[in-house]
């Protein structure tokens, strides 16, 4: 596969169609992970007619080598959008040993270790799917970066004499990411993780000066990696327990979905009980409206008159005489849930009816 094909391909999984998120990260988080990575089989073949002559005498024609399962690293530092999107700055380390190596004449004695270290910046997405996963949430995403590609002693060892290649290269690369997380309830903002990996660079040209020849030999690096770790976001709410219904049983709540002011059927129904509940010594009614403090401020005032407004106007059809009707707008203000800025918090998104 080439290089182009798997940018296209992360492309792809990226610009997948945006899905609704009840919980996205808003802010500054840290990631790490750790797991297994299995680094493919390549050809090692030199890079001009020279080097093919150089690398022939040391290990022989028509090269390919195997790599044992090695071990895998990450480190990330990102920032959450609050609609699911996050972008992260990546380091990484792979390292795998030679499990064996073909050539003409037959190889023994094989030797050497591979090493692949570097930056890569990540898109991602975290798809929200309504707790049909008991709370995991699964992503996607892809990465675009440079890896440096280094050679330890790739070669043969055989009674005291080696013939191996040293040497490393940069290139630029780029990855395919599938994971799950798990929120810990416990510590907001930590979840654990658990990913798959598509890494592969554009080829590396390893440089060696072993052997007493300097040789130039073309590789690949395509690796599979599997990571479980844990994630923080920084700016998360501390978890708090759902509502408890209002005690006083002329009050009544009606909430929205994010950034609207339309009524739901639900909705609807709660005011329809409100305006049933009308009777004898009920001078006034206020319609108070909410946001949660997950947009701009003034932007969230004029919501907060919208959602009020609509609940007025639902209640006159429903009988109920506008001039006893007060509504005000509060914006961020009175939170049913603390949150910090920028989060979205369904039940501070609200209107409250109240028959005085």
């Amino acid at each position: 596969m080439s290089l182009k094909k798997t940018l296209l391909a992360a492309a792809a999984l990226v610009a997948m169609p945006v899905l609704a998120q009840a919980q996205p990260i808003s802010g500054l988080y840290l990631g790490a992970g750790i797991g297994g990575n299995y680094l493919a089989e390549t050809d090692i073949t030199g890079s001009s007619a020279s080097d093919k002559t150089n690398l022939s005498a040391l290990l022989g024609d028509n090269i390919s080598g195997d790599f044992s399962w090695g071990y895998v690293g990450v480190l990330s530092l990102g920032w959450g959008f609050g609609n699911g999107l996050r972008a992260e700055i990546e380091g990484n380390y792979r390292q795998n040993d030679v499990s064996s190596l073909r050539a003409t004449p037959t190889l023994s004695g094989v030797t050497g270790t591979a090493k692949s270290y570097g930056a890569m910046l990540n898109l991602l997405y975290d798809i929200n799917v309504n707790g049909a996963l008991g709370g995991i949430t699964p992503y996607i995403g892809g990465g675009v970066g440079y890896i440096w590609h280094d050679y330890e002693d790739v070669g043969t060892n055989s009674g005291g004499v080696k013939n191996v290649l040293n040497g490393d290269s940069g290139a630029f690369g780029g990855q395919a990411i599938l994971g799950l997380s798990l929120p810990i309830s416990s510590v907001p903002g930590l979840a654990v993780t658990a990913e798959y990996r598509f890494m592969m660079t554009a080829g590396h040209e390893i440089d060696s000066n072993s052997a007493g020849s300097r040789t130039k030999a073309d590789v690949d690096n395509v690796n599979h990696s599997l990571l479980v770790g844990l994630r923080y976001a920084f700016n998360a709410a501390p978890a708090v327990a759902a509502a408890a219904p209002v005690a006083a049983a002329r009050t009544f709540l009606v909430f929205f979905d994010w950034s609207k002011a339309d009524l739901t059927d639900r909705a609807r129904q709660i005011i329809g009980e409100a305006a049933s509940s009308r009777g004898a010594g009920v001078t006034r009614i206020e319609v108070n409206g909410f946001t949660d403090r997950s947009g701009p401020a003034d932007y969230n005032m004029q919501l907060s008159i919208r959602r009020a407004n609509a609940v007025a106007a639902e209640l006159v059809r429903r009988g109920v005489p506008r001039n006893e009707i007060v509504t005000r707008g509060f914006g961020e203000e009175n939170n049913l849930v603390p949150t910090a800025d920028g989060v979205r918090e369904p039940q501070n998104r609200r209107v409250e009816i109240i028959l005085r």
